[in-house]
């Protein structure tokens, strides 16, 4: 139910000396906007659009001392008549003794689901050199107790980054979803989640993408369906602004 590619695994941007308070410079404030389209929206290895395509983009407001805060939107599919998605963030970057930190709240909101699914989570990330790790925990949900995306679900995961000659780039990631629901009443929900994208920087045109990504949900769990073990395969072109 979010992006592949956003500001949770974005650049790591300059930060002000720990303990310091941060206040904002209106004039080396800035503002980016991004747009993508994407043949398929995964979220942790799950389609958001059964299948389909999606159109995406965002707009933040970043701040040399690390802030950053800004709003993601993408059309859904969920087969309930829920068709837009819109998660505003805020956070703070930066990096300590050459190691590089990213830490911040996210709200994934759907204004037309006939549901109450909407739910919020902290995330923080650590990252050296070509190496990231972090976690994404649930920390408030408008799901009932029991169900999945309620607070206290976790997701776990490691990523390695390789530049390569020619402006490609390739990206590797291993997740884990802890649902906190798992084994309740023969419940079974939590999967590892595998992604790899090879990329190329295409300059005033962007970025395109080649993207794999693997869940490993069996037919009968919470989240299975005919279709939810097969390896899946999407093409993603990105433009910043």
């Amino acid at each position: 139910m979010k992006k592949n590619s956003s500001r949770l695994m974005a650049a790591i941007m300059s930060a002000g000396a720990i303990g310091a308070v941060a206040v904002p410079s209106v004039a080396s404030a800035e503002v980016s906007a991004e747009l993508s389209v994407v043949s398929n929206y995964l979220f942790r290895g799950v389609t958001q659009t059964n299948g389909a395509t999606a159109v995406q983009g965002g707009l933040e407001y970043g701040n040399p001392s690390g802030f950053y805060a800004g709003v993601w939107a993408s059309n859904v599919d969920f087969g309930d008549g829920t068709s837009v998605e819109f998660d505003p963030y805020l956070g703070f970057s930066g990096e300590a003794g050459g190691i590089g930190y990213d830490i911040g709240y996210a709200y994934y909101g759907y204004p037309d689901s006939p549901s109450a699914i909407d739910f919020g989570e902290i995330y923080g990330e650590l990252s050296f050199g070509l190496f990231a790790a972090g976690l994404a925990y649930t920390v408030n949900s408008e799901a009932d107790d029991g169900d999945l995306f309620v607070d206290g679900d976790m997701y776990y995961y490691g990523s390695l980054s390789l530049p390569l000659q020619g402006d490609y780039g390739l990206g590797f990631t291993v997740g884990y979803y802890d649902f906190d629901a798992d084994g309740d009443a023969g419940v079974d929900a939590s999967y590892v989640h595998y992604a790899a994208s090879l990329s190329k920087d295409v300059g005033e045109f962007g970025e395109l993408s080649f993207n794999f990504e693997l869940a490993d949900i069996d037919e009968t769990d919470a989240l299975g369906s005919d279709v939810s073990d097969k390896p899946r395969f999407w093409l993603g072109w990105s433009k910043s602004f």
